[in-house]
């Protein structure tokens, strides 16, 4: 189980836009199985989110990852990170290869990211809800204080996350100073460690609720790349508010065995099971 070398750059073809999405989810499998821990539900749903910020979206240098013009990116659901490093390296930041050391002892990629560690990570994630509170400060202070317009910063969250209550004090701060250089994607797939969402904590009205906090709402397919970039590109124009946008998607996404399952939400597949989700990859169209 291989990895090849390819990298993509960024494109508005949605043909190649999905290409990237199913070797990212390829990746993810791969990492997974050699790693022998690790989530596999919510990264392998969460692939059209971060192929259409890296490849089409946002505005971002590999070759220099401190461009002080980049856009910045917060995973706060950091849980989820073999699906970011698969995209980073994709993009060109580490060699691909390195994707293979996943969870080992002294790799730069661990089971939550670490800033410092590898370019292009923008901030150490692991508890759950801090990312919101972490992006908008980071927005707040390009737009007031810094009085940057063109730079925007982007942050997704897991739905079970939504259940810290950092996340709804965050979420009051944006709507307060109308960060419209913030987007939080919400990776809405319905399920958390313990079982479903609407079991453990009903996120009844998510949309309404963030609406309350006087934020902009698109609920979208989180699993159609293209819409997930015309959500985000929407999202930019919106500059009297912050944008979240809820993007309902699989948990598994592309692997039969794993979609809809919470028992995946934190285990990774066997060897066999990996070489069956790869086939069913394949077979697929992302």
């Amino acid at each position: 189980m291989g990895l090849d070398e390819r990298v993509f750059t960024r494109t508005d073809d949605d043909v190649q836009l999905r290409r990237v999405v199913r070797v990212v989810r390829e990746d993810i499998v791969r990492m997974l199985a050699a790693a022998g821990s690790g989530h596999s539900a919510g990264p392998l749903g969460m692939a059209e989110q971060l192929t259409a910020l890296y490849f089409n979206v946002m505005r971002h240098d590999p070759a220099n990852p401190d461009w002080p013009d980049r856009d910045l990116f917060f995973l706060s659901n950091g849980h989820v990170a073999p699906v970011l490093y698969a995209v980073l390296a994709r993009a060109g930041y580490f060699p691909v290869a390195e994707l293979g050391t996943l969870r080992r002892l002294g790799s730069r990629l661990q089971g939550h990211p670490e800033r410092g560690a590898l370019p292009g990570v923008e901030s150490t994630s692991g508890p759950l809800g801090c990312g919101l509170s972490q992006a908008a400060g980071y927005a707040h202070a390009l737009r007031n204080i810094d009085h940057v317009k063109r730079r925007f910063v982007y942050v997704t969250l897991g739905d079970g996350e939504l259940d810290e209550g950092n996340v709804w004090e965050a979420a009051m701060f944006a709507g307060k100073y109308k960060l419209g250089n913030l987007i939080a994607l919400v990776d809405r797939n319905n399920i958390q460690i313990d079982g479903a969402t609407e079991d453990v904590m009903p996120l009844t009205g998510l949309r309404a609720k963030w609406e309350a906090f006087d934020w902009h709402v698109l609920d979208i397919d989180g699993n159609d790349v293209r819409a997930v970039v015309d959500a985000l590109v929407l999202g930019q124009k919106v500059s009297w508010a912050p944008t979240v946008i809820l993007a309902n998607t699989v948990p598994g996404r592309g692997v039969p065995f794993m979609e809809y399952d919470h028992s995946w939400h934190g285990k990774p597949p066997t060897p066999a099971q990996a070489a069956e989700a790869l086939r069913a990859l394949a077979g697929g169209e992302s």
